[in-house]
């Protein structure tokens, strides 16, 4: 875990000093986040800093706290998201270490947004309703308890305050509404002397330094899998813990929700973000939230794996669980609105149309896919990431389902997560992978470090194996995953998978085809998450959707670098959605975006071997 740190007073000193030009203190800082989590801070961060660490750095000095430590721009463990600041010190009451994590706002006013008591609205401030501080803070707080191994068991030791330095209580007296516990505290400039009484009665006047120390230093408890925790999200309470813009979409569709009720009317959220940033996280716990509510909630989507894999691990036991999870083209014949809100995840496998080669007559039109879903709720809610479109045909695009709203003059909310990738909380990986793959920018760049993401080659598939089993020994969740370039047999008679996967005198298996086990390798559908998967290589079909701790990839003949740049050659793919029909243009991009969503299912590390020696060295020298 990284910070910038330092203690109270030598940063008011810091920002105060006239020695040194005003920006100083944000120029330090940015400097600190570029070199340790490979972030460019923006302008308006830097000016954030400048106005508002030298406020609450002068409210620990004047509260006779200044060897209180200031951890500035924390970041969250398995998330690039950063709390403002963490205050590290000896607690008052019990000499133990305490932690304050502090939201600062420079905001001057401020309301709730059509009376919910979770979103405002910040007048100057673009970009539609914002998450309460007070319950951003604490989501926080809740995140930091279940993943920092330092604060296991200790609820008392974390606590959490909102500070509108910039505010007076008259200008925000709505954000009063919601009931403050000991997570979520809210103080104004109003309330500045009862701030330094409360900063007075949680720390003692000692230095913070070995208390930060140990949170820095703490160990990362494994995450929580979204799929042990589904059944429980769904059928019992919520499990998850939702994260700034994650519980900004969150709220922003039960609002919807709400307003459509009342208002007899229809409304379309978009939710876009990369992989592991937390969609199907918000999908679930809206799943839960809605269904315990007893509305009338469906989730679909059009991964026959990933639908599979929700209807009988939350749905074990449950056909009412199961019968939550619906496929994309489930609702040719839906009557209109007749759900309050469906939950399409993994929107970027919107298809054209609905219809297939066992479509009966009577059901065959041209009605586009993406009509059927949103006519079939009054609050539909889209959620996808357009780099993972991987098969012919697949078209689910932010511009598209936005194009079929707007025909239907529906109002539209769209929610980013791209500041929260949980692969190993490195943005720098996801850029790295784009990069690498020619999605973004003109040609690969070298990969340049992260302290919470591994890359590295492996010199043969059978290092790559060993690799990963090494993981799994170590109790850690590990896959390989290989493109599309060897054939794909049906099981032999006797029960056992054949070898298709040949490098060399190496060789496994493709996962299983369908929904039957075979011998010890599971279903399709719970490739990714039951013990057995790791024996076979999953196809991008398999993994897509899942996530693991360490991934290890082969890059087949299909992918292979040339003049310093990768290049596809389709002719070396054995995937049947490449049909005749499929241009040289269509089948690029469909193959780059197989390995973009194979290389980015690992939320610790990724270890990649090439079937191409030119290529492995080209990957060995960008990550040397």
């Amino acid at each position: 875990m990284t910070a910038f740190r330092h203690s109270a007073e030598s940063l008011a000193k810091l920002a105060t000093d006239g020695s040194v030009p005003e920006k100083r203190l944000s120029e330090v800082i940015a400097e600190h986040l570029r070199r340790t989590v490979r972030v460019n801070p923006s302008e308006a961060e830097r000016r954030s800093w400048d106005r508002s660490l030298p406020v609450l750095a002068r409210d620990l000095v004047d509260a006779g706290l200044g060897d209180v430590e200031m951890l500035i721009e924390y970041q969250l463990p398995l998330t690039s998201k950063r709390a403002d600041v963490v205050l590290a010190g000896v607690d008052r009451r019990t000499g133990g270490d305490a932690y304050l994590v502090v939201e600062l706002k420079q905001w001057s006013r401020a309301e709730l947004f059509e009376e919910d008591p979770d979103l405002v609205l910040v007048e100057g401030t673009p970009g539609g309703p914002k998450l309460h501080p007070a319950l951003q803070v604490r989501g926080y707080c809740d995140y930091l308890a279940d993943f920092v191994g330092a604060l296991e068991g200790r609820d008392d030791a974390l606590r959490g305050v909102a500070y509108l330095h910039n505010a007076a209580d008259l200008d925000i007296q709505d954000l009063y509404a919601r009931e403050q516990d000991e997570r979520s505290r809210l103080f104004t400039k109003t309330r500045r002397g009862a701030f330094l009484t409360y900063l007075r009665d949680q720390f003692a006047p000692e230095p913070g330094a070995d208390v930060a120390d140990r949170l820095l230093n703490s160990a990362v408890r494994p995450s929580k899998q979204l799929l042990k925790l589904a059944a429980r999200e769904i059928k019992d309470r919520e499990q998850f813990v939702l994260l700034a813009e994650q519980r900004l979409a969150y709220e922003i569709v039960l609002n919807a929700v709400d307003r459509a009720r009342r208002a007899d009317s229809k409304e379309v959220v978009i939710v876009t973000g990369g992989p592991g940033s937390g969609k199907s996280v918000i999908a679930l716990s809206l799943l839960g939230e809605l269904s315990r509510q007893g509305r009338a909630v469906l989730h679909a989507t059009g991964s026959r794996s990933f639908t599979g894999t929700l209807r009988k691990v939350p749905g074990k036991g449950s056909s009412k669980v199961k019968n939550l999870f619906k496929y994309f083209n489930s609702f040719m014949t839906a009557e209109q609105n007749g759900l309050e809100v469906l939950i399409c995840d993994e929107s970027h496998r919107l298809r054209e149309t609905s219809q297939n080669r066992y479509t009966p007559a009577r059901l065959r039109s041209d009605r586009r896919q993406v009509d059927e879903l949103i006519d079939a709720a009054r609050v539909p809610v889209f959620l996808l990431d357009e780099h993972q479109v991987v098969r012919p045909g697949e078209m689910g695009t932010t511009a598209e389902i936005r194009e079929h709203a707007e025909a239907r003059s529906l109002r539209v909310h769209e929610i980013s997560l791209d500041g929260q990738f949980r692969c190993g909380g490195s943005r720098a990986y996801e850029e790295w992978v784009l990069h690498l793959l020619g999605l973004r920018g003109d040609q690969p760049v070298p990969w340049s470090g992260d302290d919470h993401f591994t890359v590295s080659p492996a010199e043969s598939p059978q290092e790559l194996e060993t690799l990963l089993r090494s993981r799994l020994d170590e109790g850690y969740s590990a896959r390989m995953t290989a493109g599309f370039c060897w054939p794909w047999s049906d099981p032999q008679s006797d029960d056992t998978l054949v070898h298709d996967v040949r490098i060399g005198d190496w060789s496994r298996p493709w996962n299983v085809k369908n929904d039957r086990a075979v011998g010890s390798a599971p279903a399709s559908a719970l490739w990714a998450t039951l013990d057995g998967g790791f024996e076979q290589v999953g196809c991008v079909y398999t993994a897509q959707g899942f996530e693991y701790d360490w991934n290890g990839v082969i890059i087949g003949p299909d992918l292979v670098v040339r003049d310093g740049r990768f290049h596809t050659r389709r002719a070396f793919s054995k995937d049947p959605a490449l049909t005749r029909g499929t241009t040289d243009e269509q089948a690029d991009r469909l193959i780059r975006n197989t390995y973009k969503v194979l290389l980015t299912r690992g939320m610790i590390g990724t270890f990649v071997y090439s079937t191409d020696p030119e290529t492995q060295e080209f990957l060995s020298r960008l990550t040397s």
